[in-house]
């Protein structure tokens, strides 16, 4: 069965939580012998990479601009994928599900899966044309595919309320890579002038609905050992960033790492303190699920999607409110014992709720509901 993925910048994952999502679901997908190929966007995957961890990686032009990058790649690589011929093509995110309708039209016999992964007209960086062409992508990714998937249980409240659509809940899920080696993590602490246990970690795109103003605001009202470190960098979003910055201002112990991977990501990850998860919308944070499974206690700003995550092993902080979060930050610093308690707690949730395993094996099923004349190929991994 040839699988398309289109949506996504490409992989491997360097930032971004749908990346992360398609590299995860794909390879596992890959593994239990589908053929899937993900469309890749030149500024993000190195063009000479053709494959990845048995994933086909098709690696086409778009208009790199914060407007016209992922509609303009979608069309291409829609059209692309239509003359190659596949099976299924899975659009990721509402906004390339705008375009779901052409398979539909010029390749019949092709079943189209869309995944609605969050509510994006509701980040601060769209401006109200772009807001309007996203709500227009979620009526489309309900509308036009065979079959709807949705991320969050918030998220199929959301589309059976607006759109009387029922749709396929999969969660997003974790998983780790084995530990760096203690000595290279130390290195990597070095590098960033850390100390393990002493600090505060924040993992996000700097973009302005992950509320990562209103944790620096917290931050600077509290006294405290342990720093604040924040992980990722902007995404057509440098006046954000740079707002971000004179926030912090001549705090030295307020650390941006610009945007991290691999043993780095996994060593600060693994040496943090305490995670924090400021952000005013989510879809279903793969962040805050990888933290977790750091063994990592985890302050979160009370959202739906946040709590769906976490359930009541974390503390909760009221969405945009700086001096709850500093009372929370307090708290904890304060509270090992808890924290080690709680972290326990929430990481049994995730494992059980949020394998990767059982997920692609769920995604596996949806596409053979829809072509069973090839189903029987596929025996899943369990």
């Amino acid at each position: 069965m040839k699988i398309a993925f289109i949506g996504q910048k490409g992989i491997p994952c360097r930032q971004g939580g749908i990346e992360k999502h398609v590299e995860e679901l794909a390879t596992k997908l890959a593994t239990n012998g589908f053929d899937i190929s993900v469309y890749a966007r030149p500024h993000y995957t190195a063009k000479e990479l053709k494959t990845y961890n048995g994933i086909n990686i098709v690696n086409l032009p778009s208009l790199n601009t914060k407007h016209l990058d992922a509609i303009s790649h979608t069309f291409i690589s829609t059209i692309h994928a239509i003359l190659n011929n596949y099976d299924v093509i899975h659009y990721h995110g509402v906004g390339p599900s705008l375009l779901s309708f052409l398979p539909k039209i010029l390749s019949p016999k092709t079943k189209v899966i869309a995944t609605f992964h969050c509510l994006d007209r509701e980040h601060q960086k769209w401006g109200s044309f772009a807001k309007f062409m996203l709500a227009m992508g979620e009526w489309a990714a309900c509308h036009f595919p065979h079959e709807t998937i949705v991320v969050s249980k918030g998220l199929q409240k959301y589309c059976l309320a607006k759109f009387n659509k029922e749709t396929t809940y999969i969660p997003n899920g974790v998983s780790i890579s084995q530990l760096v080696v203690a000595k290279k993590q130390n290195e990597i602490l070095k590098k960033f002038r850390l100390q393990s246990g002493k600090y505060f970690l924040v993992v996000s795109r700097l973009i302005e609905h992950k509320g990562l103003h209103t944790l620096i605001k917290a931050y600077q009202k509290i006294k405290t050992n342990k720093k604040l470190v924040i992980v990722g960098s902007a995404a057509h979003t440098d006046a954000y960033a740079t707002r971000l910055r004179r926030l912090a201002g001549n705090n030295k112990n307020i650390i941006f790492t610009g945007q991290q991977s691999g043993n780095e990501l996994e060593a600060l990850f693994n040496n943090a303190y305490l995670f924090v998860q400021p952000s005013e919308t989510e879809g279903l944070s793969i962040a805050l699920m990888e933290a977790i499974s750091y063994n990592l206690p985890v302050i979160i700003s009370d959202i739906k999607e946040n709590i769906e995550v976490v359930g009541k092993f974390g503390w909760q902080f009221k969405n945009k409110n700086a001096r709850d979060l500093a009372d929370k930050l307090i708290f904890a610093d304060k509270n090992p014992a808890k924290l080690e308690q709680l972290s326990k707690l929430a990481k049994k949730k995730i494992n059980k709720e949020y394998d990767w395993n059982k997920i692609s094996i769920q995604v596996g099923e949806v596409y053979n509901t829809h072509l069973p004349r090839l189903s029987l190929n596929y025996k899943f991994a369990r």
